[in-house]
């Protein structure tokens, strides 16, 4: 049975893609051709309109939209609905990593824009992702990073903590108890999938009818599996650590005692966290990661789920 790398569901359709998947991209696409670019062309097209797109980051990106009628994705200067993330040198499988840790996010409540994997014509994969800062024919959503609203600078969006985050959801949110529940939800996600560079610039609010809350999640990924050895868990600080964090430095420190979370709101985003895991694990299972990828991500979730002391039985006390 094959497996759609967009939804990571199994499908039994011929084609790459199920019609759920496509219907994620566009409600009235029917079939999608590969990109029409090999993984270099990707990267030369990416460096040449760097100047020339709002998107911004070291990691190479191209702006697209989807053409129905064709059943393709056009890459454009200006005008985009879509991120296309073709790996970047010298790492291997970002793309895989990226698609699937953003899945697993849906599955844990994590509100997270439409994305997946796509092949190119000479094989390889692109992750896409629809941009959740743009609505209707032309409007933009206001949306600012947390670099943005602290003063730092791409430079310096490492110099900021945990501990910072919260009083940007504090200061900023319409409704900040309930935007807190949201970052500790996806602080401990990141935590457990091994992401390592959720710095200032990887967190996001946006303002929409008046009522200011975080953006959907982006730029979610195994970065332990990707870096290979990390040297950090976290990009910014947590009482004051990058590393060796402990199950009291997230639930009592940072939940409980910086965010304020009742207990019983609390106990219920662990319950949801651990009622996740077995479809996380199908869900690497079925990823489009190498085997010995597939072990390694397995492997740091087991270690980081003890860690928290969490497991599939977790419940609600």
């Amino acid at each position: 049975m094959a497996v759609c790398p967009i939804t990571l569901e199994e499908t039994v359709f011929s084609a790459t893609f199920s019609p759920g998947g496509l219907r994620l991209l566009h409600p009235r696409l029917k079939h999608l051709a590969p990109l029409d670019l090999t993984h270099t062309e990707q990267l030369r097209q990416a460096r040449l309109r760097a100047d020339k797109m709002s998107i911004q980051g070291v990691q190479p990106k191209l702006s697209a939209v989807v053409s129905v009628t064709e059943g393709r994705f056009q890459i454009v200067d200006t005008g985009g609905r879509f991120i296309l993330k073709p790996n970047p040198p010298p790492y291997a499988e970002v793309p895989q990593n990226e698609a699937l840790t953003m899945t697993m996010a849906k599955t844990a409540g994590i509100d997270v824009p439409p994305h997946g994997l796509i092949p190119a014509i000479d094989g390889s994969w692109v992750y896409v992702v629809k941009r959740f800062d743009r609505s209707g024919r032309a409007e933009k959503i206001h949306v600012e990073d947390f670099a943005q609203l602290s003063g730092a600078t791409r430079e310096t969006k490492y110099e900021g903590s945990m501990e910072r985050l919260a009083k940007l959801v504090e200061e900023f949110c319409s409704f900040p108890v309930i935007e807190k529940a949201k970052l500790a939800r996806r602080a401990l996600f990141c935590f457990l999938t091994g992401n390592e560079d959720m710095h200032l610039k990887n967190w996001s609010l946006m303002m929409e009818n008046s009522r200011v809350t975080l953006a959907p999640a982006y730029d979610l990924l195994n970065t332990t599996l990707v870096l290979e050895k990390a040297i950090e868990e976290i990009a910014l600080p947590l009482n004051g650590k990058k590393k060796k964090l402990t199950q009291s430095d997230w639930l009592n420190y940072y939940c409980k005692e910086r965010l304020q979370i009742p207990e019983k709101i609390m106990q219920g985003i662990l319950a949801e966290l651990s009622a996740a895991v077995p479809q996380w694990r199908q869900l690497i299972s079925r990823s489009f990661l190498s085997p010995t990828s597939k072990d390694l991500y397995a492997q740091l979730l087991d270690n980081r789920l003890k860690r928290l002391g969490l497991n599939s039985d977790y419940s609600v006390e």
